[in-house]
């Protein structure tokens, strides 16, 4: 139920929270990111380094013989194994904090088996194979491009993996490379290492207390590239997770397409700790991402001082609490009305002196109070939306029954409120969980996983592991390297990356056009056409860069389309006297059938072969039409229009450069 803006200050004492979130948003000193320079990064303190995931293209899974690469569709299963969480103590005596988190959340891990991509190796039945060497030469490969020390002895360990997207709890991987570095156009990156590691389920759900996950993935080989935190601003960072992806697949040894390449990228400022956005999809995301994640940690420090500024003995700063009887109150907010239907317990929290914490700017349309709805969701499994407070923009319960509220938790004028709902066996976790929030409030900024979105934001997914999540694995015997053997697999390296863009830069093909060349790993395509067919560069890489980007985007292929095919067009044009400009014509078809003959594809689009004096006989009669039809005289929109009434009949016969010329110099 909305509140005039009267009424909101007359219940918050004054109080109006879309003004606080603003005035906080101006102390924090948020500025978009399109409106950012170093100079803010620099103020703030921006620092960034990145863990690149890459599957290998391996016909194996990395400790068992599976398949890799065979995917099946969520529905499609022969079997499930239900797990839960359970921790234990380690050997000092201490528990590990994401393995207690994972444990409050009484989750039900239901994992989803399809007997062609699932063995007893994967839930830890049956000891490891030896490691796949397909997989490792690959990743010792990738490490020396990578300028890479590669380690004189692989030692298999495992890395403790609590959230379930591995049903052993623990991941197999190995270090094959340490300290190396990337030469950036304008800096050098350095490298902490790469690893070769198994990859994990692929979730399907995570509804409530039950999670679903698929394991066909799971065991897949990967290898992992860990940066030092060297990128000082958001585009740097996503400069380099591409040079990183480029390298990997200039290869041509890796997976590519959904899902095969993700990255963890972590972020800290002044002040602040480092933060993992872990799994980013897209690398376009990430300037958002990191820009925001920098100056939400910022947001958190000015909390934290506004706090303690507040309540100098935060150790003795809690909570309280009461039920709330549905009844005693006229509840209009549909999800109190759906928990009473569900006859959950609905909670009035009493937050001492929090008043205008809860509304602080966090994130773009963000508050402190989403940073506690979302550990209620992830930690208690209380589904959005699982509360309200009393600064929330919309006024979800009436001035009445806040009054009543405050009364009934005796609260003082300074105290914020939150209302939250959830099934009784998941209101002591919850309380729990908002204590704890609040309590880390106090400290600045929590260690944390946070998951990135579309759009530039991040929501908390779960407690950072600790650094002794590591130990090894006493099942599989340590593998040494011969320096002969690894001398062979430095052979014939693929070229730098750096150094296919000075060629692209001598090429004169527009900058705009690199990313696809690389992302699709057609630099040496390219080199075999210019060099073996005598193509323009310039053309080439916007036809590819341009328009078979474009085409891929918008055309969906009958048979699988191999870029070689790009070279047997260019070919078979060179062969029959054609202008490759005529490429443009013919790529859509090439691309929607690859087993059409190019003939064929000639006569689909209406290709006749003419000379070039009878093109150029049309420039007299449509240099009068132009005239006749009283459009704007200027002498380039004629050329423009004659151009365009010649185009079909033009491409793949005369150049397009000399048609211009012609017609300017026709009288």
């Amino acid at each position: 139920m909305k509140q005039n803006n009267s009424q909101e200050k007359q219940l918050n004492n004054q109080f109006d929270p879309i003004e606080n979130h603003q005035k906080s948003c101006e102390r924090v000193g948020y500025v978009k990111r399109k409106d950012a320079n170093q100079e803010t990064y620099d103020r703030i303190g921006f620092m960034s380094g990145l863990e690149v995931h890459q599957q290998l293209l391996t016909k194996k899974k990395l400790f068992c013989h599976c398949p890799a690469g065979v995917y099946h569709k969520s529905a499609d299963f022969d079997a499930e194994v239900i797990r839960h969480m359970r921790p234990t103590l380690s050997e000092l005596g201490e528990y590990d904090g994401t393995a207690l988190m994972e444990f409050k959340t009484r989750k039900e891990i239901i994992y989803r088996l399809k007997h062609e991509t699932t063995c007893t190796y994967e839930v830890d039945d049956t000891p490891p194979f030896p490691v796949d060497r397909e997989a490792l030469n690959i990743g010792i490969e990738i490490s020396l491009l990578s300028k890479l020390n590669i380690v004189g002895e692989v030692h298999i360990t495992r890395k403790q993996y609590l959230d379930g997207s591995i049903p052993t709890g623990f991941q197999r991987t190995c270090i094959l490379g340490v300290e190396g570095e990337l030469q950036l156009k304008n800096k050098k990156i350095r490298l902490i290492q790469l690893s070769l590691e198994e990859d994990s389920c692929r979730e399907i759900s995570d509804i409530g207390h039950t999670r679903i996950y698929k394991t066909d993935r799971l065991g897949m080989p990967l290898i992992e590239t860990v940066t030092y935190p060297d990128m000082v601003n958001p585009d740097e960072v996503k400069e380099v997770c591409d040079y990183i992806r480029f390298l990997n697949r200039s290869t041509g040894k890796v997976r590519t397409g959904i899902g095969a390449g993700r990255q963890d990228v972590n972020v800290s400022c002044k002040g602040g700790t480092r933060v993992e956005l872990k799994g980013v999809a897209h690398t376009k995301w990430i300037p958002e991402l990191t820009h925001n994640e920098c100056f939400r940690q910022w947001a958190l420090l000015q909390i934290r001082d506004e706090l303690l500024s507040r309540i100098p003995d935060s150790e003795k700063w809690k909570p309280t609490h009461e039920f709330l009887k549905f009844y005693s109150f006229k509840f209009t907010h549909k999800p109190i009305k759906e928990a009473k239907t569900l006859h959950h317990k609905i909670v009035a929290v009493n937050l001492p002196n929090f008043k205008g914490i809860l509304s602080h700017f966090t994130q773009p349309g963000k508050m402190f109070a989403d940073e506690i709805a979302e550990r209620l969701k992830v930690v208690a499994c209380l589904e959005h939306p699982n509360n309200t407070h009393s600064e929330s923009f919309e006024s979800h319960i009436s001035v009445k029954d806040y009054e009543q509220i405050r009364i009934l938790l005796n609260s003082g004028e300074n105290d914020a409120q939150l209302i939250f709902w959830g099934p009784e066996d998941d209101i002591k976790t919850a309380l729990e969980v908002i204590e704890e929030r609040c309590k880390m409030a106090f400290q600045g900024v929590p260690n944390e996983t946070r998951k990135g979105l579309e759009g530039g934001i991040s929501i908390f997914e779960r407690v950072l592991p600790g650094a002794d999540r590591m130990y090894p694995d006493t099942d599989s015997a340590p593998i040494p390297l011969k320096n002969e053997d690894i001398e062979e697999l430095g052979k014939n390296p693929p070229s730098d990356i750096i150094d296919r863009y000075h060629q692209l830069k001598k090429w004169e093909v527009p900058e705009d056009n690199y990313t696809f060349i690389f992302k699709k790993n057609l630099f040496l395509l390219m080199k075999s056409i210019i060099e073996d067919l005598k193509v323009n560069p310039r053309f080439l890489g916007s036809f590819l860069g341009q328009k078979l980007k474009y085409v891929e985007g918008h055309v969906r292929p009958a048979d699988a389309f191999n870029y070689q095919k790009i070279y047997d067009l260019f070919k078979f044009l060179k062969q029959n006297d054609l202008k490759v400009d005529l490429a443009k014509r013919m790529i859509s078809l090439v691309y929607e059938h690859p087993k059409m003959d190019f003939e064929s594809v000639l006569e689909i689009i209406n290709y006749k072969k003419v000379t070039a004096e009878s093109i150029y006989s049309h420039i007299s009669f449509l240099k009068e039409k132009f005239a006749e039809i009283g459009m704007n005289q200027n002498p380039e929109n004629e050329v423009n229009w004659i151009m365009g009434e010649l185009k079909n009949v033009a491409i793949g016969n005369i150049e397009m450069t000399d048609l211009a010329i012609r017609i300017r110099e026709a009288k």
